[in-house]
């Protein structure tokens, strides 16, 4: 059984950062895709990121992109979000999750963490 776990999520000001961290158990990854979605209050969840186990090619929503950065520790089966120039649009509850192939979509992405949430404050 897949267990995923998120970390370091907290309250910040605009303009500044935070680091988030899936840590994940259960089984050793090769092929799989990490993805990084989030959903805001009031709101669908939507996708922010994801990275190739095997390769680490990563693809960002043109949201984030340039200001978050995802990488992963094969050795450690974790993966972190690096968030920099944080907006209030940003807050949400962000999630990790894993899934079989390369895609954007909910759908494709068999399991899920638990949720860290971020505030980012104006």
């Amino acid at each position: 059984q897949v267990q995923l776990v998120e970390s370091g999520g907290g309250l910040v000001q605009a303009g500044g950062s935070l680091r988030l961290r899936c840590a994940a158990s259960g089984r050793t990854f090769s092929r799989e895709v990490m993805g990084w979605f989030r959903q805001a209050p009031g709101k669908e969840r939507e996708f922010v990121s994801l990275i190739s186990w095997r390769r680490g090619n990563t693809l960002y929503a043109d949201s984030v992109k340039g200001r978050f950065t995802m990488s992963r520790d094969n050795a450690k089966n974790t993966a972190d979000l690096q968030m920099n120039t944080l907006r209030p649009e940003d807050t949400a509850v962000y999630y990790c999750a894993v899934g079989d192939i390369w895609a954007t979509k909910i759908d494709n992405y068999r399991y899920w963490g638990q949720g860290t949430q971020v505030t980012v404050s104006s």
